[in-house]
């Protein structure tokens, strides 16, 4: 298992590891089963060492900012920041609803609240699990697919850990951004616990790099 610090040094290893490993798969080069340990979650910025990449913190935190709506429609996140970026456009359906909005999904059926509650009356049960990716709704996927399957909490010595379990993960833009909302949403489970963040474990089956990005390394 391989630790980091943060995400920015999770990130950062991974392109190198891509750029040299990655297999040829679709139009990405991706590595398969990838797991990590990040120890500082709240430590969430991508720094600006490929200047290509050109992370804003602006636009992670507007997207979680849309998350904790629980307004899955790509309309909300402009008002939120102002412009609707193209990836979304293109996953939202004719009303304008897309599938990952996370919050969207973690507030059906009341799961956010149901794993609070469940960490509160026993610390140490293996259910405080919130359903993202669910083939029950399969139909409903022909533009948008949500990448993570799950998001599992556990506490440990009064500190709160988070694991993550992704389909597939855009190392480039969707782990950058995701990272940024998994981590507040891990800080904010944890201090309606009133515990520590701890670790977070990133598990993706798919982990990968789009061959026009990597045009562009």
């Amino acid at each position: 298992m391989i630790n980091f610090k943060n995400a920015d040094g999770a990130f950062h290893y991974y392109v190198n590891q891509i750029l040299t490993f990655g297999k040829p798969f679709d139009d990405t080069l991706a590595l398969f089963n990838v797991g990590f340990t990040i120890k500082k979650p709240l430590d969430n910025f991508i720094h600006d060492g490929l200047k290509t990449r050109n992370w804003k913190q602006e636009y992670a935190e507007a997207e979680w900012q849309w998350y904790l709506s629980g307004n899955r429609n790509v309309h909300k996140l402009e008002d939120l920041y102002g412009k609707v970026p193209e990836i979304w456009k293109r996953m939202a359906d004719e009303s304008g609803n897309v599938n990952s909005n996370y919050g969207w999904q973690w507030e059906r059926n009341d799961q956010l609240d149901r794993v609070i509650d469940m960490l509160k009356h026993n610390p140490q049960t293996r259910q405080a699990a919130i359903s993202i990716y669910d083939a029950k709704e399969i139909n409903a996927y022909a533009k948008d697919t949500p990448c993570t399957y799950a998001i599992q909490f556990t506490i440990v010595a009064q500190h709160l850990n988070m694991c993550v379990t992704m389909r597939s993960n855009d190392l480039w833009y969707g782990f950058c951004n995701d990272q940024y909302c998994f981590s507040k949403l891990q800080l904010l489970v944890a201090d309606e616990l009133g515990l520590l963040v701890g670790e977070y474990f990133h598990f993706a089956h798919n982990l990968h790099l789009y061959n026009n990005i990597i045009e562009k390394l």
